[in-house]
């Protein structure tokens, strides 16, 4: 088994609860955090603007992500200016279409030949992959986020595609690849085998970093603990006496 700390690719916690970022933000394994209005909005936030610079005040030494919210393209670029004015650490996402279905590849390409950081997410295909790349400024870093977990949903095996964009984004050094939306621990090696540079990870997906080569004989034995436990705690009883008369 290897070792988490010695994977290249890096891990992103994915969230908008601020304590549980300020703790994560001590852990050496964490390189960055990722949010999403979707995030922000189940995690309570009201101040979309007040939450962001708490957050970059408080991490200001790690990539952080916002993501705009407007569905037109010319709102997009100015709300993303405005974020990315925020701090150097903070990139920008864009969603690789608006909710019509019209792609940003214009809006894209405009902010990275302005030099912002933008992090394109909810993609899906390699088709967006190259037309990303293509608009991306050979000297702004970015980031594509591919949803592999959700790709993953829908019964394809999402790292063919992850390692295929890897290969496409080499036209773009200064562009890193994302593992968007992963199920399990396990996917942060798949992200590390197919070539990806960032996998965002849930909050709760973090907390079962410390199972990482853990002994399976042990975790068997804690597991039939854990349903004997659980019927006893419980009370469950079953009668066993009529079969036993029938013996």
């Amino acid at each position: 088994m290897r070792k988490i700390e010695d994977l290249n690719v890096k891990i992103f916690a994915d969230g908008a609860d601020i304590d549980a970022m300020l703790k994560l933000a001590e852990n050496p394994l964490i390189k960055g955090f990722t949010t999403n209005p979707t995030l922000m909005r189940k995690a309570g936030v009201e101040d979309y603007a007040a939450f962001a610079h708490k957050v970059i005040a408080a991490i200001p030494n790690s990539p952080l992500a916002f993501e705009v919210f407007a569905d037109e393209l010319d709102e997009m670029e100015a709300q993303a200016l405005e974020i990315a004015s925020w701090g150097k650490n903070v990139n920008v996402k864009i969603p690789v279409t608006n909710t019509k279905g019209v792609s940003t590849i214009p809006a894209v390409k405009s902010l990275s030949a302005k030099g912002v950081q933008v992090n394109v997410t909810a993609v899906f295909t390699l088709d967006q992959v190259r037309a990303i790349t293509d608009a991306l400024d050979v000297n702004t870093p970015a980031i594509i986020s591919i949803f592999a977990g959700r790709i993953a949903d829908t019964g394809i095996d999402p790292v063919p595609m992850m390692t295929e964009a890897a290969n496409i984004m080499k036209a773009r050094p200064k562009a890193e690849l994302l593992w968007a939306s992963p199920r399990e621990i396990l996917n942060i090696y798949h992200a590390e085998d197919s070539g990806s540079h960032i996998i965002t990870v849930a909050h709760d997906i973090l907390g079962k970093l410390g199972l990482i080569g853990k002994d399976l004989d042990q975790y068997s034995l804690e597991t039939v603990e854990m349903f004997f436990k659980d019927a006893t705690s419980v009370g469950y009883t079953i009668n066993t006496s009529s079969s036993r008369a029938a013996e």
